[in-house]
């Protein structure tokens, strides 16, 4: 069982108090992980395979192809077009990316001193942009003239910004300390 799992399971009774709940069905639970890519503006075959290639190897999972719903002469983008890559993780394959994140690559990016809680918006989700992908093992051994970024969004079931960054804290989330809440 991961890390991850085992956090979230344990989140009623470390919450339970400090939000009033009164039922373990109430306490937050991690429901999907988004992870998705722009394919840039080559949008050329190769590129957009190789893109698909390492998210598969990060993520577990191939991506679905996002096309461009309308086109818009002034970006060079036509209806129906692939603009973006996307993965969405549940069950064992969400905890164990989340695990990879949290303990694995994250603290390989450079001058990485934590996550601002400003990341969680208002419905209880966490977005993180990641800016290289070569700080994940499975492809860091390859060429680095291809870098790409992505962003994770981790969707949580919390009802309010405080209840998840409480959450995140408990699952070890790198989160840091706001410079104005200690004021």
């Amino acid at each position: 069982m991961s890390i991850t799992k085992q956090r979230q399971q344990t989140a009623y009774a470390a919450l339970a108090e400090k939000f009033g709940y009164t039922s373990p069905m109430r306490s937050p639970r991690i429901q999907k992980v988004v992870v998705s890519s722009g394919v840039g503006k080559k949008r050329d075959k190769k590129q957009i395979e190789l893109i698909s290639d390492r998210l598969a190897k990060i993520t577990g999972q191939r991506p679905a192809a996002r096309a461009a719903h309308i086109s818009i002469a002034s970006f060079k983008v036509r209806e129906g077009e692939t603009v973006g890559l996307q993965v969405t993780l549940r069950g064992a394959r969400m905890y164990d990316f989340i695990d990879k994140l949290i303990h694995i690559a994250l603290p390989r990016t450079r001058d990485f001193r934590g996550l601002s809680p400003k990341a969680i918006d208002d419905m209880g989700n966490l977005t993180v942009g990641i800016k290289e992908h070569t700080i994940f093992p499975e492809t860091s051994d390859e060429d680095l003239k291809d870098v790409f970024g992505f962003a994770v969004t981790i969707v949580t079931s919390a009802k309010t910004k405080p209840e998840a960054e409480a959450f995140f804290r408990h699952l070890g989330m790198p989160l840091i300390v706001d410079s104005a809440a200690k004021r």
